[in-house]
């Protein structure tokens, strides 16, 4: 019982949810002494949904290795292809196969909102009645915690990552950038920090939105929020970073190796909502503003940068996008910007 207390101790005491995924398949190495233990989420939207590996963890392993957070979905595993795994995310209960050596068995992983993942413990016989109400009553634990961190993280309409979390996981997220080299088994150590590559800062805006809420009500005016966060998730990519900063107003941070790589996501993100018929508001616009992230950025002068490229695209017509670093080429904007400097007086 105290291996289990200190394990959930260790679990509840981390607010990065990678570290949260990796100790819980350590807890589980500890306590049941598997053969193997993962942790399998699933990404994408709809019938595109994939799943990766967040932490899997083998008996003589010293640490979990886990799928790259930037790997190219399309090369993930179908949900389909692991049909037990599959049910037990479709039921949200768990799935025994007890029948095989080694015996498995998937839980379901839950948030307040939905399932999000499986559990996998490869052991040499079935669990027993006391294992599985161990195994549970952890979950029950790992569920709560993670309704905590959705709680203060995400807002609470769309499920975006909200503002107040915006400046600590910019800085963390810039200063170790995604990896671009995984290894020849397609999987990276869990705790290995990434190699850099480029980042890019966007700022999406409604156009109009206000006249969408005067002439239907706010009622639908949250629902084209929710459309709108549900476009967005499906035209980046599953590790770009979403977030709701209040009212129409949306920001996007993503890694990618090239400027025409950025502008050809950002003008996707804006071609889907053109085209997309909101029930009963019909067609709707955004404009986006968007610049590279620069070496010793801050939040706010990213912010910044980014959000006077969104005023120049709504001052100039609406339903386009900016980059920033393109207008001041152009001579539309001065870079005044001092990165990483300080001015004490």
């Amino acid at each position: 019982m105290s291996q289990a207390v200190e394990h959930l101790a260790e679990l509840t005491g981390f607010r990065d949810r990678d570290l949260l995924d990796v100790t819980l398949v350590g807890a589980f190495r500890d306590l049941l002494q598997p053969a193997a233990v993962a942790i399998y989420r699933t990404v994408g939207e709809g019938s595109e949904q994939r799943w990766i590996t967040r932490a899997h963890l083998k008996a003589g392993d010293v640490s979990p290795s886990a799928d790259p957070l930037w790997a190219d979905a399309s090369e993930l595993p179908t949900l389909e292809s692991h049909p037990e795994r599959h049910r037990c995310l479709a039921d949200g209960m768990a799935v025994t196969m007890a029948d095989g050596n080694p015996a498995l068995t998937f839980f379901p992983l839950q948030t307040d909102r939905e399932v999000v993942g499986v559990l996998e413990l490869e052991t040499s016989q079935a669990l027993s009645a006391e294992q599985l109400r161990l195994v549970s009553s952890v979950l029950r634990v790992y569920k709560n915690f993670q309704g905590l961190l959705d709680y203060s993280e995400r807002d609470t309409l769309t499920g975006l990552l909200n503002r107040k979390t915006f400046d600590e996981s910019f800085l963390r997220s810039t200063a170790k950038a995604p990896q671009s080299d995984p290894s020849p088994t397609g999987h990276r150590d869990a705790r290995r920090s990434p190699t850099s590559m480029e980042a890019w800062l966007g700022v999406v805006d409604i156009d109009h939105f206000k006249s969408v809420n005067d002439r239907f009500g706010h009622l639908i005016g949250d629902e084209v929020l929710l459309l709108l966060a549900r476009l967005m998730r499906s035209s980046f990519r599953f590790h770009d970073q979403l977030y709701r900063f209040g009212g129409e107003e949306f920001v996007v941070l993503m890694f990618t190796g090239a400027a025409e790589h950025a502008t050809a996501a950002f003008e996707r993100m804006r071609a889907n909502v053109a085209r997309y018929a909101f029930p009963r508001v019909g067609n709707i616009s955004v404009s986006i503003g968007f610049t590279a992230v620069r070496p010793g950025d801050t939040p706010a002068a990213a912010f910044e940068r980014a959000d006077k490229a969104v005023y120049y695209a709504k001052q100039n017509g609406r339903n386009q996008i900016a980059s920033h670093s393109d207008l001041i080429a152009r001579g539309v904007f001065t870079d005044e910007s001092r990165t990483g400097d300080m001015e004490l007086f």
